[in-house]
């Protein structure tokens, strides 16, 4: 079978704190991009490691209709996010364990038109990976915090120098960042500046999300759209949740404009909650028909 779009990339085991207080809430890119594509009916796979205690994660996709396939590891990934104010831009992210990184042959049975590429940190998706990949995709999308956060000594992630820049960079048809990521990464704070340096390192397409809303830069062309969320609750997977909305709806036929509106309506109602998506399709379809304009 050839599937609409395959997920890669660890479940996290995350402890949210924020002034809110703390929480644990089952994340992983893969797994937010999961419930995207399966509430817009596409057949999608998922390809993730994760410790057998956390199996629930795994049914409750295949509940969706996602074919998954888990590697089986001692221990889960687990990170604590820490949110110290209200910008939803500023967290710290601490890593207490891995899973490890995704192994060639996790995907090497599988074919689809489209992969999104969900790492947390550098280490989970390597280059090899990336490079077998790009010559079996339609589409190739990642998410740059898995390659640009690096594990300090201390746990802690951080942005740093990035020696297989280019190379990663060069085989992308889609890059996600949050408006922190892409200025680390391009050095340029404005975010459509920084889209645009990006751009010249090679992806077609460059997804910035920040605390308003989502930019994209598609063939020299800039798009934007505002998140439109009555109340803030789920700020973790939002990136997750906005490039997969985004690249199923080009998988799909759409513009790049009417994906970036169908994207930030999607990731407004994610806001809303913690955890995964939880909206149908209709509610989708009638809350951009109310706040967007369509």
């Amino acid at each position: 079978m050839t599937y609409d779009i395959v997920l890669v990339g660890n479940y996290t085991k995350d402890t949210i704190v924020s002034p809110a207080g703390a929480r644990q809430v089952d994340g992983g890119g893969f797994n937010y991009g999961a419930h995207v594509a399966a509430m817009m009916g596409l057949r999608a796979a998922a390809v993730t490691r994760l410790a057998p205690e956390d199996r629930r994660v795994v049914e409750r996709l295949e509940a969706l209709g996602i074919t998954v396939f888990p590697a089986w590891t001692p221990s889960s990934t687990r990170l604590e996010l820490r949110y110290p104010g209200s910008n939803p831009d500023e967290r710290i992210i601490t890593v207490s364990s891995s899973a490890g990184p995704i192994t060639l042959d996790q995907v090497r049975p599988l074919a689809g038109r489209a992969w999104l590429l969900n790492g947390s940190f550098r280490g989970e998706i390597p280059l090899e990976l990336v490079r077998e990949l790009r010559g079996k995709a339609e589409w190739l999308a990642a998410d740059v915090q898995g390659f640009l956060r690096e594990n300090g000594p201390d746990g802690v992630l951080r942005a740093t120098p990035w020696s297989e820049r280019d190379a990663v960079l060069g085989s992308l048809d889609v890059l996600k960042a949050d408006a922190v990521e892409a200025a680390a990464l391009a050095g340029e704070e404005d975010p459509a500046a920084a889209a645009r340096r990006i751009a010249a390192w090679g992806p077609r397409a460059i997804v910035v999300t920040h605390r308003d809303g989502v930019l994209v830069l598609c063939g020299g062309t800039l798009h934007a759209a505002p998140f439109r969320h009555r109340e803030l609750r789920g700020r973790s997977g939002r990136g997750d949740t906005c490039v997969a909305a985004y690249l199923c709806r080009r998988l799909e036929g759409a513009s790049p404009w009417q994906a970036t509106l169908w994207a930030a309506a999607v990731t407004s109602l994610k806001l809303e909650a913690e955890g995964p998506l939880r909206a149908s399709r209709a509610e989708i379809e009638r809350f951009l028909r109310e706040h967007y304009e369509v």
